[in-house]
């Protein structure tokens, strides 16, 4: 933490308090030294405040947190400089103009937004407010990734390299009930488990120039990305009927795996304090914003609004035993 942070903490709002999410950021805000003044959620809750800032007010109305908000910019010593959001990803848009109307910035979860095209409205608030907005890619600062990135980068450079991307993690019925199961407001599940994946993917081997789904359900989806260098088949699941056999016998309802030209990468642990990490970025003006966010955001949604092919091409290998 720098000299000048431990003498002038950054005020932050935390939106989606009560969320899965949120309390990465709660231990993010406090490693790096800053305060949370106020929170918002409809779920009342909040006993994990106590944990990181129990003197937070906290609002279950969006209108009297926006109220709040505007209060504090009034003012001088408790103006909020950043609003940390955590609800759920259709209304990341929403909640990052009420950020920046708010003059200040916004530290989004991924996916920053949901289509390309808010990504271009987004960059023209960032220009007319001066304020911006950052997004959370954490496996960007994962260091077995790092690793592997200066890998790539230091190998061949006409190198193809051939990868199988697969991740099952298993959800109950509650999944379909709740926003995560409707697509115009999770993004379907390509976006909702798969997008940080891609951006990796992408940050790794380059840009995307093909494209094909093969399978696109509400709990399943795969397809096949041609990348600047290199080939991916990927697959993506919340339905534990596809767990393989080797989950099933240990027990395990998640299962991931990335193959690089058959040899499996392991990035399983390295996880700890990734969102703490991204913030000091963000204060060392080297946080990711709309420029890096957008690659994966057109994946994903390129990959939801396509027709599935199929058992067609270059497909998952997993898909023998879904598509008869």
């Amino acid at each position: 933490m720098s000299d000048f942070l431990k003498k002038n903490p950054k005020k932050f709002a935390l939106i989606g308090a009560a969320g899965y999410i949120a309390p990465r950021h709660m231990k993010a805000i406090k490693d790096t030294g800053n305060i949370l003044i106020t929170a918002l959620d409809k779920y009342d809750g909040m006993g994990i405040i106590d944990s990181y800032f129990p003197s937070a007010f906290f609002f279950t109305e969006p209108e009297r947190f926006d109220r709040h908000l505007d209060k504090l910019r009034r003012g001088v010593e408790q103006k909020i400089d950043f609003v940390s959001i955590c609800s759920p990803n259709y209304l990341h848009d929403a909640h990052i103009r009420l950020a920046l109307r708010n003059d200040a910035d916004a530290i989004c979860e991924k996916p920053l937004v949901l289509n390309p095209w808010n990504v271009d409205a987004l960059h023209d608030i960032e220009k007319e407010t001066g304020k911006r907005i950052y997004t959370i890619l954490q496996l960007r600062l994962h260091p077995s990734i790092i690793e592997l990135k200066k890998r790539i980068d230091d190998g061949p450079t006409d190198k193809i390299y051939d990868i199988d991307l697969s991740y099952i993690t298993s959800r109950g019925r509650w999944y379909f009930i709740s926003w995560k199961g409707d697509k115009a407001k999770s993004g379907g599940i390509a976006t909702n488990i798969g997008i940080h994946f891609f951006d990796m993917l992408s940050w790794i081997f380059g840009e995307v120039e093909n494209n094909i789904v093969n399978i696109l359900e509400e709990d399943v989806a795969a397809g096949f990305l041609q990348l600047k260098r290199a080939r991916v088949r990927w697959f993506l699941s919340i339905n534990e009927k596809h767990l393989p056999p080797k989950a099933i016998e240990s027990g395990k309802r998640t299962f991931r795996s990335l193959a690089i030209e058959g040899e499996e990468f392991e990035f399983s642990d390295g996880f700890t304090d990734l969102h703490s990490r991204s913030y000091e970025h963000i204060f060392s003006d080297t946080g990711f914003g709309l420029t890096d966010a957008r690659q994966s955001i057109t994946t994903a949604f390129n990959i939801r609004n396509q027709t599935p092919v199929g058992l067609v091409g270059d497909y998952h290998p997993f898909l023998r035993n879904i598509i008869k």
